[in-house]
């Protein structure tokens, strides 16, 4: 890790989570759970949007916040994010779902074996699999969600983005029709997208195990060591190929928390299952600029959204 590596990913955080959250302009319920909730943000076109600028009804983007599947991270982060989409002409509807629990040490220093986390006390990744039931819901909850909360929006031009760990979900979620045949988030046929922005995403578990992105956040979304490998099918995108939808990833090549070396490994196992994904690289920037309004990363990433909707 270069020098200066570690400075510039926490003054980039800090930035990126310096700004107050926006609240969205509805919230609609998906299930009886609390965290079972979708924020909708209506398009309000105050800035220059580029491809964006276009008549009639808004494309819909269905975003997935990150924060390692991790309990202290919830959506509110992530709505600065949602307004600026907003503000560039999009129809926007930002996912909640349920994250880790704060995990008790245990008195001998040793972790629940289901939960996958270490000794002490702390948030661990996600749950096994009620992360996993909740994004499939929300998504099959969602067009008639949509008609009744942003009318303005045209779900014939649906993107689905993510940032981190919600840029795995966003690859998962896209690639539903081709989970194994015993999975009950299976789906019979692709989900209508106009394809998928993925956003610094975990998109390989075996190489963000090897590299132990975000603390091993991937294993412990799994369940733990033990079940890693026997439920990575199920949830990790990098085996879920091809899916048929249009994918882009983009990546700060100056990333320390899910490193570029992630990305590409999901670009190459695309290739190697016949599918072209593209992949963009992006100079000088770390992990959180591409969720930060005040970045000119976040441009990028609204742009790469447009591509794809319009």
């Amino acid at each position: 890790m270069p020098d200066d590596a570690a400075p510039r990913d926490a003054a980039e955080e800090a930035s990126a989570f310096s700004h107050p959250p926006v609240d969205p302009d509805s919230t609609a319920v998906y299930g009886d759970h609390p965290d079972q909730v979708i924020d909708f943000y209506a398009p309000r076109q105050t800035e220059p949007a580029g491809a964006a600028a276009a008549p009639g009804l808004a494309p819909l983007v269905v975003l997935l916040h990150g924060g390692a599947w991790r309990a202290p991270y919830d959506r509110r982060h992530i709505s600065p994010f949602a307004d600026f989409l907003a503000r560039r002409g999009f129809a926007v509807a930002s996912v909640e779902y349920r994250r880790g629990a704060l995990i008790p040490s245990q008195a001998d220093g040793s972790a629940d074996a289901e939960s996958g986390a270490g000794g002490g006390t702390g948030p661990v990744a996600g749950r096994w699999p009620d992360t996993f039931d909740d994004v499939a819901a929300a998504c099959d909850a969602l067009p008639g969600l949509v008609r009744e909360a942003l009318p303005q929006a045209d779900p014939r031009r649906t993107v689905i983005t993510g940032h981190s760990a919600g840029g795995h979900l966003a690859l998962w979620a896209a690639a539903r029709h081709v989970l194994p045949a015993d999975c009950p988030w299976r789906t019979d046929r692709p989900a209508l997208l106009r394809g998928v922005v993925a956003l610094a995403p975990i998109a390989d578990f075996h190489v963000a195990d090897k590299l132990e992105v975000c603390g091993g956040a991937a294993v412990q979304l799994l369940g733990g060591r033990d079940r890693f490998e026997e439920r990575r099918p199920y949830a990790d995108p990098a085996l879920l190929l091809p899916t048929g939808i249009a994918t882009t990833l983009v990546q700060g090549r100056t990333d320390v928390v899910v490193p570029q070396a992630v990305a590409e490994a999901y670009a190459e196992a695309a290739a190697k299952a016949g599918e072209v994904v593209g992949l963009t690289l992006l100079e000088g920037v770390g992990h959180f600029p591409l969720i930060d309004p005040a970045a000119d990363a976040c441009a990028v990433v609204a742009e790469e959204i447009a591509q794809l909707a319009w």
